[in-house]
């Protein structure tokens, strides 16, 4: 065998084997890297963006940790947002999610490359937010919040 993980990987690994759902982790891992993304971002719609997809990763997680199969055997059920799905699973992630949900539709612009869409503040504010629910769903699973935007960097866009 190769070397063995660090302590604190270990420990995450533990952590989520124990929930039996491999999508938790990846969707973390994903939230994370979105976040990474965002901060790195060179333009107000794409830091906008990549902050408002880390955020719905993250909540994606909490399904993955929390929801339970609906037998929709003969029935067809409208699609329906992650945003729409989370507050049912984790009542109290339920302002978070309507304040990211009320985002959707910036996002959808900014993607678009509709100019305007958003602000660099926006933006910021955004990765700002998305950053802090990240940490929120770490900690709501009983995981170790893992920092990934070095706290100067966040100070720095606040300006």
């Amino acid at each position: 065998m190769g070397a063995q993980a660090p302590a604190a990987v270990r420990h995450r690994r533990s952590t989520v084997a124990g929930l039996r759902n491999p999508a938790v982790e990846t969707q973390l891992c994903r939230a994370r890297q979105g976040l990474v993304c965002a901060a790195t971002a060179t333009s107000a719609a794409e830091r906008f963006v990549d902050a408002h997809l880390a955020a719905l990763r993250a909540a994606a997680a909490v399904l993955a940790a929390r929801a339970q199969p609906v037998d929709t055997v003969g029935r067809r059920q409208p699609p329906r947002s992650v945003w729409s799905l989370l507050p049912a699973v984790a009542p109290e992630l339920v302002e978070w999610a309507a304040f990211f949900a009320a985002g959707a539709g910036r996002r959808a612009a900014a993607e678009a490359g509709i100019p305007g869409a958003v602000s660099a503040r926006d933006a910021d504010d955004l990765l700002r937010d998305a950053d802090t629910f990240v940490a929120l769903v770490e900690t709501t699973l009983g995981l170790p919040h893992q920092q990934t935007i070095p706290p100067a960097h966040l100070a720095l866009r606040a300006g």
